[in-house]
């Protein structure tokens, strides 16, 4: 029996010849994107057409990381000039103001804490940079995580307690750090299922060396007590259970190497990389973790009849029996490397089953698993 697969990507926007990275506002009427270069457009959705309405322009090199809060609707940008700006939106300007990062090399990415207070920057000078607004003197600062990682920091990921933090290295390691900022975050520490949050500011919880080759993309789970990062080896690594004891399951792939991930749920996991087509990782009731599909699938559920060696030989020789340049018998909508992957919520409570992402295509692609079948069952 041939059970068709209906398509997951509702919506395919060309924004331009390239795209570094994406955040959307919090009611996501707007995005805000960087063409490959200094600039951050904003976009907003105009009688179903996307209307460019902001173009945001104070970095001096390519910016390579933006997020917006979902709390404070301010947006954070960082380049490879050693910068970050947080802009604040002033009637209808945005008004930037600059942070204090104390780097000398590239920032690398950046990511909004969940109460919108931090921001943490990953750099090429082996550091972190958790940023916070001084009140005082009406600036943002950063204190910082050294003499921890041994290459660059190219992810970070905040814990929803709003104080811890996961990094991945080019050294291959994943990291857990406690970012606990007196007078910044409220109340005392309390333990957590992934470690002490008493633990002072830059202590770290935990170290993971699952990986021998640069790890890209930390993720943590919904609920905080898992996750999981990427290899450039064509690896992906789930981590349950994050501290002194941590359980890890290493999975991989048959295919070219992931640069981001993204949890949809606790048992289900998006990745996307160099394939240019979204991969779909599922746990099951065992907490084993899988690849289950690519998610841009146009082909029937069943066998198409083609051997693994008719395949292999199409490959080897840059042809294929159905007449492609390169065998991407799997890509979709996207036709060159997805770079970025961010969820879709409307709420903090609604259950999340959209997301969208952006590539080296400059397309940004929103999809949807409501329609997925065979994969309801993990939301």
């Amino acid at each position: 029996m041939i059970i068709l697969i209906e398509m997951a990507a509702i919506a395919v926007h060309q924004f331009a010849d390239c795209i570094t990275c994406h955040a959307w506002s919090p009611d996501q009427s707007m995005l805000a994107l960087c063409p490959n270069n200094n600039e951050v457009h904003i976009y907003k959705l105009v009688e179903e057409k996307w209307e460019r309405i902001h173009v945001l322009q104070k970095h001096d090199q390519i910016i390579v990381g933006i997020d917006w809060s979902k709390s404070s609707n301010r947006i954070v940008t960082v380049s490879h000039d050693r910068n970050s700006y947080v802009w604040n939106e002033e009637g209808s300007v945005w008004v930037p103001t600059l942070v204090i990062l104390r780097l000398n090399r590239a920032a690398l990415c950046v990511q909004w804490s969940p109460k919108g207070n931090k921001f943490a920057v990953g750099s090429g000078a082996k550091t972190v940079c958790i940023c916070y607004y001084e009140q005082e003197n009406n600036w943002w600062v950063s204190k910082l995580i050294r003499k921890r990682h041994d290459s660059s920091v190219t992810s970070v990921a905040w814990h929803p307690n709003n104080v811890l933090i996961a990094t991945t290295s080019t050294d291959g390691k994943c990291r857990v750090f406690s970012t606990f900022i007196k007078g910044v975050d409220a109340g005392k520490p309390k333990k957590s299922g992934s470690g002490s949050l008493d633990a002072k500011f830059g202590e770290q919880i935990v170290q993971l060396d699952l990986s021998f080759c640069w790890a890209f993309g930390v993720k943590w789970s919904p609920s905080g007590n898992s996750l999981a990062y990427v290899g450039h080896n064509s690896m992906i690594y789930f981590v349950d259970q994050v501290g002194p004891s941590p359980l890890a399951q290493s999975v991989v792939l048959r295919d070219l190497p992931l640069r981001d991930v993204m949890f949809v749920s606790e048992k289900l996991v998006i990745g996307v990389g160099f394939d240019c087509n979204p991969m779909v990782f599922a746990a099951d009731g065992t907490g084993l973790w899988s690849f289950v599909r690519f998610l841009d699938e146009k082909k029937a559920a069943s066998s198409s009849g083609r051997s693994q060696f008719t395949e292999a030989f199409g490959k080897f020789y840059g042809s294929s029996k159905q007449g492609t340049s390169n065998d991407r018998g799997r890509a979709g909508v996207h036709d060159n490397c997805i770079n970025c992957i961010v969820p879709l919520k409307k709420s903090e409570t609604a259950k999340m089953t959209s997301f969208s992402t952006s590539g080296l295509d400059g397309k940004v692609v929103i999809w949807d698993l409501k329609n997925q079948e065979d994969l309801l069952e993990y939301l």
